[in-house]
């Protein structure tokens, strides 16, 4: 894999340094047991490959197709939630914020704070995530081309902090269909960052439901492979252990009990990528 010019050290493994990371949690935090199953099951299947692992879940989804949906616990019980699964687990966690006073509080608690794709352009949200000192992924807005992701990174590097992913989750195309441009993986990495996939929110289909999102998460499988034979740094996968009963993005969430199939093929399509490399060099 071609060297990467940054990476950031979590639980005694990397992110950008050749291996593969895995972000991986329900959409959202729906209770504590579940949760901490989640975060236990995942760091099995991680650590069996020798892969770090980063719990993920969301305290709030503030960007609901309908105003009526499931958004969370919020952040006051949320972050309570998080800090439990990171010291019971003993795993890093990882969690979207939605407004600029969310960054501080939510900094105390998570290593990486995620910015949600709709908002990569809000400069006050970006500049008081960065303020955190927190590793920053940075979902690229489903409008928005990947060439124009470097200037997301600069407003938290003109914020001092430069410790920045940047994620890809598909480009929407209207009619509840979203596209994956493989080739936009291969710009982002241009600019020196890790560079992260989001398998499963890029099968979703916005609003594909009704008054929710659709998706198929089968189609998180082919399109992970992809992404990895690509080149990618971590893989992004939400997952359930009964996606049906999710309060949120039930249908593009992968059922836990199918998370280590999907991890061993995308590894191999990442080892693949990296021997390639080799080679060429």
């Amino acid at each position: 894999m071609p060297e990467r010019k940054k990476k950031y050290y979590l639980n005694d493994k990397f992110i950008g340094d050749g291996s593969l990371a895995v972000v991986a949690g329900p959409c959202s935090l729906e209770s504590p047991e579940l949760g901490l199953r989640v975060a236990r099951a995942m760091k099995h299947f991680c650590e069996e490959r020798g892969l770090l692992y980063i719990f993920k879940a969301s305290f709030d989804k503030a960007n609901r197709t309908s105003v009526h949906a499931w958004r969370g616990p919020g952040i006051e019980k949320g972050l309570e939630q998080l800090a439990e699964i990171k010291q019971l687990a003993g795993v890093p966690v990882l969690t979207d914020i939605h407004e600029s006073w969310q960054a501080a509080p939510t900094g105390q608690v998570v290593d990486i704070i995620q910015i949600p794709a709709f908002l990569c352009r809000q400069t006050d949200l970006l500049v008081a995530a960065a303020k955190t000192g927190r590793v920053i992924n940075i979902k690229k807005a489903q409008f928005l081309a990947p060439d124009d992701m470097i200037y997301a990174a600069a407003k938290c590097r003109e914020a001092g902090n430069d410790n920045v992913i940047l994620c890809e989750r598909g480009t929407i195309m209207g009619y509840h269909r979203l596209v994956v441009d493989m080739t936009g993986l291969v710009a982002m990495r241009e600019f020196g960052y890790p560079i992260m996939f989001d398998a499963t929110h890029s099968v979703q289909k916005p609003g594909g439901l009704g008054g929710m999102s659709g998706g198929d998460y089968k189609l998180a499988f082919p399109l992970a492979r992809a992404a990895a034979a690509v080149g990618i740094d971590a893989i992004f996968a939400e997952t359930h252990p009964s996606p049906k009963d999710a309060l949120s993005d039930g249908p593009n969430m992968i059922p836990l009990d199918q998370m280590g199939r999907f991890l061993d093929e995308v590894l191999a399509f990442h080892n693949t990528y990296r021997e390639i490399c080799k080679n060429v060099e």
